[in-house]
């Protein structure tokens, strides 16, 4: 049951329910304000209400993970964020599970503007929470590499490193084939980076270590 899970990810849950269902309200203002747009100047582009200036936000590198595009967005990322959430967040304890999600969220922003700015050109938003799951999956495949998990539609049990490992190169091999447009593939391979690298500072790995270890 939902209500099972530690405190940080159900109330992640709820805040994503709660934020879609205010899309559905409030229509593209939230999506004018809080999505993730390219850096550069505004643009003015026709809304509801008229002519609008859009552009980049600082707040937005946060906001945007609390948004998504449909139901099978949000329920597929929901779907995850149950999945291993729980698990992560008492592996790592609350506080530091924040830490980690918000963390994975941010490179994953960071990672989409670079390839917006320097490739891609565009001018369209990014949002959703699927920077952040993927890096709660890096780190479900490295703190918990033989455990069995299967995709939805392939019921094969497979390691954990495994199945992680290859969803990053089918990631990777999409994004750089511009496979499957609309997708941010970058941000999603954005969202494992941020995460390998603080669960590697936490290991004390990096030549900047932390006060105490906190993952074996």
């Amino acid at each position: 049951m939902p209500f099972d899970l530690p405190p940080v990810t159900r109330n992640l849950l709820i805040a994503n329910v709660v934020v879609f269902l205010l899309q559905q309200v409030v229509g593209d203002t939230l999506l004018q304000y809080f999505a993730l747009w390219p850096w550069g100047p505004d643009q003015v582009l026709q809304a509801s209400e008229g002519l609008v200036s859009i552009g980049f936000r600082p707040w937005q590198v946060i906001t945007y993970a609390f948004m998504h595009g449909g139901f099978t967005h949000i329920l597929f990322n929901m779907i995850a964020l149950y999945m291993f959430g729980g698990t992560i967040e008492r592996t790592f304890g609350a506080r530091n599970f924040a830490i980690y999600y918000f963390v994975c969220a941010i490179v994953a922003a960071i990672s989409q503007l670079i390839v917006v700015q320097w490739f891609t050109h565009g001018f369209y938003p990014t949002l959703g929470a699927s920077g952040a799951i993927f890096g709660l999956l890096l780190a479900f495949g490295m703190l918990y590499p033989h455990e069995k998990v299967m995709l939805i539609f392939l019921p094969v049990p497979m390691p954990a490193w495994l199945f992680v490992t290859g969803y990053a190169v089918v990631e990777l091999g999409l994004g750089v084939t511009g496979t499957q447009a609309g997708v941010a593939h970058f941000a999603h391979l954005g969202g494992m980076l941020g995460g390998y690298v603080l669960i590697e500072y936490w290991r004390g790995h990096l030549p900047l270590k932390p006060k105490r270890l906190l993952l074996r």
